[in-house]
């Protein structure tokens, strides 16, 4: 088990949880994030990188052997079966990396940024505490549209293929309404910094 109090923090697609992850960040907490964890892995030299290249071909490889990730994002958002493929490469060896880094952490606690939790929160029951990112659906569609320069109907794809907002709510122990201005996200910050602060130091006291 993890030795800090770790927060797993997720949220959908455009919900702003590099935003929510700064905020925290800029308060002296260690952040942890599961997409550059799996960034690292796949540099050249990595296991990792090796596995994708024998289970999808040398094809997903550039130039300089170093992963497309264009074209390997399009092969497995066309395919499921694919996407799982994938995942069963790197979801076990982000998680190790996320593990040990929150068993490691000296601070108060930790923040595990984990977009994919609702996918695989069975393999996160480690975590002490769930912290959703949530904004409405539609404000998702506008965001990713505006962020990416897509169509509706591109964006509403890419949606479809996450879990739903319902499903990652169902897992929240804290919620952060991210729809607002940035001084009520800031508040929101600061009241959960305080209670993560204090959870720990109650939890040893049981």
């Amino acid at each position: 088990m993890a030795c800090a109090f770790s927060i797993a923090l997720t949220g959908g697609i455009a919900s702003g949880k590099s935003t929510v992850a700064d905020a925290f960040r800029q308060r002296g907490v260690p952040i942890f994030d599961a997409d550059v964890v799996a960034r690292e892995l796949v540099q050249p030299g990595q296991p990792a990188l090796a596995e994708i290249a024998a289970a999808f071909g040398n094809a997903m490889l550039t130039s300089a052997g170093e992963l497309d990730r264009r074209r390997m994002r399009e092969r497995v958002f066309a395919d499921i079966a694919e996407r799982r493929r994938l995942e069963r490469i790197l979801h076990p060896k982000v998680r190790e990396a996320l593990l040990a880094a929150a068993a490691t952490c000296a601070d108060a606690y930790c923040l595990l940024v984990i977009p994919l939790l609702a996918e695989s929160h069975a393999d996160y029951d480690w975590v002490d505490r769930t912290l959703v990112v949530d904004v409405p659906f539609e404000t998702q569609v506008v965001r990713v549209m505006q962020r990416d320069g897509i169509t509706r109907d591109a964006a509403l794809s890419i949606l479809a293929v996450q879990a739903t907002r319902e499903q990652r709510l169902a897992l929240a122990d804290d919620v952060i309404d991210n729809a607002g201005p940035p001084e009520a996200l800031g508040l929101s910050v600061d009241r959960l910094h305080a209670r993560y602060l204090a959870l720990p130091a109650a939890r040893k006291r049981k």
